[in-house]
């Protein structure tokens, strides 16, 4: 039994039954010529969504990517670095202690998995390269193109199987991607630094987020297909994404059509109004969505829905 009719089969209720739901629409609209844009928050690329979410970008399943800097990075650091990971299986037993022990040693956790600062070192250079090339002609670029290159034109070792990373699936399909709020990443906080120590003369190598929102535009404008979006968490990812539909209409005036299609993954509750937790309702009022637009909502795990989720798909 594939997983297609695993989830057909056995989820019929609740979030189960809304994955099942979920999925058979995404099915329906991506079959009909469907764009879909992925928004990812949290730490999802630590968790190895790369499994599955590789797999979905190379069957263009997936045609853009809207990530915070975290996710971008840590996809990359997981292929260079993951047998020197640790894991953590009794995260939930460590003290204060344990995680001062894991600073000493090197190790950066995020929830069961501990990732090496070491990892840095061996992308500094290469990157740095990248972008004392980019400051000595001029050039401008967003925060994947320099991974991109790094990935396709650099002489990096692999750690782990090339088809467990999404970022590297990306670079070879030459994938849209969008990072709002880049500089809140350790790669971002690098250049920080090396434009603190004069090492580079400014940071404007790096495109900022409001170019990001011009390409995003473009690239909403590019295509007719009808277009949706599977927003995997909440946070700038999501909400940055979404939001270029009402700047067009509203702000820009260009005559665009809402999104076609939204799905949420999230465990965050609308009672405490941050953004997360907002349900698809509320979207219709600030100009997102509409009445008739194909809207779901899955309480759930990420790190367990969007691997079923995509791998429905196939």
């Amino acid at each position: 039994m594939g997983v297609k009719e695993f989830v057909e089969g056995h989820y019929k209720h609740f979030n189960a039954g809304e994955l099942a739901r979920c999925a058979e629409s995404l099915h329906g609209f991506l079959d009909q010529g469907g764009r879909l844009m992925v928004t990812l928050a949290g730490a999802m690329s630590t968790a190895e969504i790369g499994r599955s979410l590789g797999p979905a970008i190379r069957e263009h399943r997936v045609h853009a990517i809207c990530c915070t800097g975290a996710n971008l990075e840590e996809d990359l650091f997981s292929l260079i670095a993951r047998s020197a990971y640790e894991a953590l299986p009794e995260w939930r037993e460590m003290s204060a202690n344990d995680d001062a022990a894991l600073r000493d040693k090197g190790m950066n956790r995020v929830t069961d998995v501990a990732i090496p600062e070491a990892v840095i070192s061996t992308i500094e250079k290469p990157l740095m390269e990248l972008w004392e090339g980019a400051e000595a002609v001029g050039d401008r670029r967003f925060p994947h193109e320099y991974l991109y290159d790094l990935l396709l034109h650099g002489e990096m070792e692999f750690d782990s199987n090339q088809d467990f990373s999404w970022l590297m699936a990306a670079a070879d399909a030459n994938l849209p991607i969008f990072t709002p709020g880049w500089e809140d990443s350790t790669l971002g906080s690098l250049l920080a630094a090396r434009v603190l120590d004069c090492s580079l003369k400014g940071s404007d190598i790096v495109k900022s987020g409001l170019q990001a929102m011009q390409a995003l535009a473009d690239w909403y404008r590019e295509d007719d297909s009808p277009t949706g979006i599977l927003q995997v968490g909440g946070g700038i990812a999501g909400d940055f994404a979404i939001s270029v539909v009402p700047m067009l209409r509203n702000d820009a005036k260009v005559d665009v059509p809402l999104w076609s299609w939204f799905a949420q993954i999230s465990e965050s509750r609308p009672s405490y109004g941050g953004y997360s937790g907002a349900p698809p309702n509320e979207k219709i009022s600030w100009g997102k969505l509409d009445v008739d637009t194909p809207r779901f909502v899955i309480e759930s795990d990420a790190t367990i829905v969007l691997p079923l989720l995509l791998s429905a798909l196939e």
